[in-house]
């Protein structure tokens, strides 16, 4: 019986060390914890990443402004409904871009700034269509 809980046990930290290795950054480092997404107004979210938004649009279905913080600058917009929301990505998804999406917002940038600003505000990544291979095309 000892012989087998210990050959359980070994399996389990060759497991864990390979989960945890997938896991890791370039460095070696563990990926960072993503924390619950943020929730709030434009301005509270703005807060979290660390901006003061300048006001782009400020209409009943959408609030959009543009932020700037030490990571770069993004778009961040807030929305009246889930469905708007979804409206509003997926056909800005159209035109390519790295999208963070919480609860009622969104962060648009490059991939890096979307990536940190995660950490900080949680959400999930989503990428729109990149239409990279059309850029040759003369119409």
């Amino acid at each position: 019986m000892r012989l087998t809980i210990a050959r359980l046990a070994t399996g389990a930290a060759v497991a864990l060390l390979a989960l945890t290795a997938c896991g890791a950054g370039k460095d070696g480092t563990a990926a960072a914890k993503i924390p619950a997404t943020k929730t709030g107004s434009l301005e509270e979210i703005a807060a979290d990443a660390h901006c003061t938004p300048d006001i782009q649009t400020d209409a009943d279905e959408i609030r959009q402004a543009v932020c700037k913080n030490e990571d770069g600058k993004f778009i961040l917009a807030t929305f009246a409904t889930d469905r708007g929301q979804r409206e509003w990505i997926n056909e800005a998804k159209d035109y390519g871009g790295f999208y963070l999406v919480g609860a009622k917002w969104i962060a648009i940038g490059d991939q890096k700034l979307v990536r940190t600003l995660r950490g900080t505000l949680g959400g999930s990544l989503e990428v729109g269509t990149s239409h990279a291979a059309h850029a040759d095309h003369e119409g």
